[in-house]
């Protein structure tokens, strides 16, 4: 099993990598746990799932992409 982990914006530099692989995780919160070493889920974290908006504790499959995002603003 094969997921691919992606940080964006201020996630990349507090995590200090863009992406990374995971083996074995089954939700998209066990693969941000796995790929930080279980660091501390910032607050209003956006998750998608191959490019579809997700929950933490929504499941992923071998081959999936899972990434990691801060809310967005603008004006």
């Amino acid at each position: 099993m094969s997921i691919q982990v992606k940080f964006f914006a201020s996630l990349r530099d507090k995590i200090g990598i863009s992406d990374t692989t995971v083996d074995s995780a089954t939700t998209a919160g066990e693969a941000w746990d796995i790929a930080t070493d279980k660091a501390e889920r910032p607050v209003n974290v956006l998750v998608a799932i191959n490019l579809d908006y997700a929950q933490f504790d929504s499941p992923i499959n071998d081959g999936d992409e899972v990434a990691f995002f801060p809310p967005v603003t603008g004006g």
